[in-house]
């Protein structure tokens, strides 16, 4: 029986321990190759998939929901009687939001009102003594006339000599004073027509009684505005200095009101990223205080000026220690959907334009 060559035997166990070897560093030549091929192939389509199918973004999270707040102040002076509104209500436009005390306003108008009664009454007394004067003017030219004889009767006595130079002075002043008292009569009648004339501003009215009847109207306006209402739709708050009892005076806010459906997103984009946007493109709108939710907007227009130049003291460049600084221009987003959660003024949000390719 032949025996086994042991040369042989180990030459064949070498050969079997490096087929494996080179069978993996052969696997790992053609992975290595398939990624060389891979990755560039992938690059390129990256970039074509861009520069075809993908849009041009301009992003930015300096952004915030702003909406109209209007001010609602007293416009009369008095203390509030009654409140209609709670902190954060929905009211419509028209609803009552507090009420002002209106005595005084009341008052008021039954003091025009006596104004008025007054100036009529004076009125009938003026045209009273416009008749009563009428009547003395006759009289007066009576006087006056029966002077005018008397004078003359004297003076043929005088001139045939059976008169005396005294009467004939008398009969002279006489006939003066009856001119006097007539002229005296004519200022009274023209003085009462006078004040019963009217204006060119308020034909056919007396400007006593016009003066009455204004004074009472805007005691009629005061009493309406001791009801304040909402002056439009919308979401009250701060209403804390509207309690019953405090005291309003004109022009002073009381309460605030956000006019609902005028939520907007208030953008603040790099100077540097307006080069091709405009009002009308498309927007995507993203809030930090609703991460799930995601708005569809547009633009709706572009401020004319940077934040910086709005601020009470604008910035002053004109130094030898310059820095330039980027820019911010505020550029109003308006939302095109109906969102799930409320749009609370204040919120931060995240902004991304459509601004399309080059």
């Amino acid at each position: 029986m032949a025996e086994a060559d042991p040369f042989n035997a180990e030459e064949g166990a070498v050969a079997d321990a490096k087929a494996p070897s080179q069978i993996h560093r052969k696997h790992q030549g053609r992975a290595r190759m398939v990624v060389m091929l891979l990755v560039p192939l992938l690059i390129v389509g990256g970039v074509a998939w861009w520069w075809f199918g993908s849009t041009g973004t301009e992003s930015t999270d300096n952004a915030y929901v702003k909406g109209d707040i209007v001010s609602v102040a007293g416009e009369v002076t008095g203390k509030i009687v009654s409140v209609n509104v709670t902190e954060n209500q929905m009211v419509k436009k028209g609803d009552v939001l507090f009420t002002i005390d209106p005595d005084p306003y009341r008052v008021a108008i039954n003091q025009a009102d006596a104004q008025i009664a007054q100036a009529q009454a004076r009125i009938t007394a003026l045209r009273a003594d416009v008749g009563a004067n009428a009547a003395d003017l006759a009289g007066a030219r009576n006087d006056l006339a029966l002077a005018q004889a008397n004078y003359r009767r004297e003076k043929e006595l005088m001139e045939r000599g059976f008169n005396t130079r005294a009467r004939m002075d008398a009969a002279e002043h006489a006939v003066a004073a009856a001119r006097d008292h007539i002229a005296s009569i004519q200022a009274d009648v023209a003085k009462a027509q006078a004040q019963l004339a009217t204006g060119a501003q308020v034909p056919g009215v007396n400007p006593e009684v016009a003066a009455a009847r204004a004074a009472r109207s805007k005691a009629e306006l005061d009493l309406s505005r001791t009801v304040v209402r909402a002056p439009a739709s919308g979401r009250v708050s701060q209403t804390g200095k509207v309690l019953v009892g405090s005291m309003v005076f004109p022009g002073v806010p009381m309460v605030s009101i956000m006019k609902s459906g005028s939520a907007r997103v208030d953008a603040n984009f790099k100077e540097t990223q307006l080069d091709r946007m405009k009002p009308g493109q498309k927007a995507e709108v993203r809030f930090d205080a609703y991460p799930g939710m995601k708005l569809s907007g547009h633009v709706e227009s572009i401020g004319i000026g940077t934040g910086s130049e709005f601020s009470v003291l604008p910035a002053q460049n004109a130094t030898g220690n310059w820095v330039k600084i980027t820019q911010r221009v505020p550029v109003r987003i308006a939302i095109d959907e109906k969102p799930e959660h409320p749009l609370i003024a204040g919120l931060s949000a995240e902004v991304s334009v459509d601004v399309g390719k080059d």
